[in-house]
């Protein structure tokens, strides 16, 4: 792969070289550049900026209601919790940044682009998720050990159930576009909200309790909410870790194995790589061609095959194939894959 360097297939380059170099073509790893892939990543970071514009507004809509409900209430349970979902509502600017970092060009010393800064961002939305999972039971446990009253309960659940249901809006929303496009980290940042979300229903329920003449209500049903948190941590926290240990779903492995094996002069799928970067996948693969085909069609099978990848795999941005003769067998091609990384 040290070698391959090839991009001019789509215009018909190799046929324009002397026969060592369409030679050497042949046997090293063959890739282009995806106009239009690279288009649609660009349009999902747009995607992904506008949805943190519209959740941002929303999450502040959010906050401010509570605010105006806490000025009529005097509650000051709920002013910590109408400034907790204010904080929160500011994580999108980190995810924000990530995504306008994203579309900067690749450099010599970043070579995959800056797509990575979303996977950063991924993590410090894990970890603040973290911190409210602690926040809430850490407060949860005080209550409970030192019951307090809870007045204006009214106010205090109509507040709740307007945090709960502006947080549940964008989680709903973060966590479809973040599906749609790609992105672990934005889909982490719905499921913050959603945390938020409970929180918030937490507060009616606790509320609720006390009107009944229950007053350990609030702290019982603030451990519930803080163990659905932690449920909701847990399932970040893998898809974030995923990404960063360049973990795929193998059913994309097996979609891409069966598409490469139905492209005409394909004989063989030695190897097949894809990683995450960011929202955008990348991938790598060592095929084998058959022996009767000319130095020009075996070219035309490596465009087949690259075009049957970013056709049939969704996300898929960028294909490197490496196409190798018959005889060669999979340690070759990985020892060629290996190489080039």
């Amino acid at each position: 792969m040290g070698t391959g360097t090839d991009t001019g297939t789509a215009t018909g380059g190799p046929g324009r070289r002397g026969l060592p170099a369409r030679v050497r073509h042949l046997f090293t790893p063959h890739s282009h550049d995806a106009a239009d892939s690279v288009d649609d990543a660009l349009e999902a970071s747009g995607e992904g900026i506008r949805a943190l514009k519209i959740s941002l507004v929303g999450l502040g809509v959010t906050a401010s209601l509570q605010a105006g409900i806490v000025a009529i209430s005097g509650s000051v349970a709920l002013l910590a919790d109408t400034v907790h979902n204010f904080a929160d509502a500011l994580t999108a600017v980190p995810l924000w940044f990530a995504f306008v970092l994203g579309r900067r060009a690749a450099t010599r010393r970043y070579t995959y682009g800056y797509g990575r800064a979303e996977d950063i961002a991924g993590v410090f939305i894990v970890l603040t998720i973290a911190a409210s999972a602690a926040v809430a039971g850490y407060e949860s446990v005080r209550r409970l050990l030192d019951p307090q009253e809870v007045a204006n309960v009214g106010w205090v659940m109509a507040a709740g159930v307007v945090g709960f249901a502006g947080n549940e809006l964008v989680a709903v929303y973060r966590i479809r576009v973040g599906r749609r496009i790609g992105s672990a980290a934005l889909v982490a940042d719905g499921l913050h909200a959603r945390t938020d979300g409970l929180t918030s229903l937490a507060v009616v329920f606790g509320a609720g309790g006390v009107a009944l003449g229950l007053p350990w209500a609030d702290p019982v049903v603030g451990l519930i909410i803080c163990a659905a948190i932690v449920m909701v941590l847990t399932r970040a926290a893998k898809e974030i870790y995923w990404r960063l240990m360049d973990g795929v779903d193998p059913a994309l492995i097996s979609r891409a194995e069966d598409l490469l094996s139905r492209v005409p002069g394909v004989t063989g799928v030695d190897t097949v790589r894809m990683r995450w970067v960011g929202h955008r996948l990348r991938s790598e693969v060592a095929i084998r061609a058959t022996g009767e085909l000319s130095f020009a069609e075996a070219h035309e099978v490596a465009d087949r095959a690259r075009d049957a990848l970013l056709t049939g795999v969704p996300k898929l941005v960028d294909v490197l194939v490496h196409v190798g003769p018959p005889s060669s067998g999979a340690p070759a091609a990985d020892t060629a894959l290996s190489n080039g990384r």
